[in-house]
């Protein structure tokens, strides 16, 4: 059964070199029940809204089978909110996780909307050589979710999949066909799900996702809706 492990919020803000100027990357695990709300959970800060916050990534979830492989791979311990998740979840693919997928968390109700895309205050979080590249090409982004029902959650609550979207568009599957990576076995998580067919180019999967939303099987996010909108034209033209 998939589990939360943690529930982290943000411990300080440090100063950036970034565009916003400070940082709320560095999460850490609080104990008790915490509640969820719209633009996330209680007390936790979103230092650059534009990027990493707001309606439609108001949660963010990394799985422990994936903290795993990087501890393995980087020979240093995967800490709960290392990454800046707000949720440590176990026993769930998150990247496996279909577009628009809902989770029942507690008495919250969470809908995945996208993968996270690295960005180089990440990179000077974890202090690892050429990190944003090795995060990207690995996919193994974790997935942002927005709210939509408020409640409260508390790690060792149970992760419940209650709604799985029939278009089959995963967090994986559009990040992969996005930045061009090779399909991967992602051995490491023991999941065994494979990414789409090799054959769907972002325009497919696209098209897929615009009618899923148009047909009200889900809400794709703005940025979602956008990058979808623009690989879609882009096909038209070709």
């Amino acid at each position: 059964m998939a589990e939360l492990l943690a529930v982290c919020r943000v411990h300080v803000l440090h100063p950036d070199p970034g565009t916003v100027g400070v940082t709320a990357i560095d999460k850490r695990p609080v104990e008790g029940r915490v509640k969820v709300r719209p633009y996330g959970l209680y007390a936790d800060v979103q230092a650059d809204r534009a990027n990493h916050g707001g309606l439609d990534q108001a949660v963010y979830a990394y799985a422990q089978e994936d903290a795993d492989h990087w501890g393995a791979e980087l020979d240093r311990e995967i800490t709960p909110g290392l990454f800046g998740e707000n949720l440590r979840v176990s026993g769930l693919d998150v990247n496996g996780a279909v577009i628009g997928e809902h989770w029942r968390i507690g008495s919250a109700l969470l809908e995945v909307t996208q993968p996270r895309t690295p960005c180089q205050t990440f990179g000077r979080r974890l202090g690892e050589e050429r990190w944003v590249r090795r995060f990207t090409q690995a996919n193994r982004t974790g997935a942002y979710l927005r709210v939509v029902e408020n409640g409260d959650l508390g790690a060792g609550d149970s992760v419940e999949v209650v709604h799985h979207p029939l278009h089959g568009v995963t967090v994986a599957d559009w990040f992969g066909a996005q930045y061009g990576l090779a399909r991967a076995a992602r051995d490491a998580a023991g999941f065994g799900k494979p990414y789409a067919s090799e054959a769907e180019s972002l325009e497919e999967l696209a098209k897929r996702l615009l009618n899923a939303h148009a047909a009200g099987e889900l809400r794709l996010s703005v940025d979602m809706h956008r990058r979808s909108e623009q690989a879609a034209s882009r096909a038209v033209v070709d």
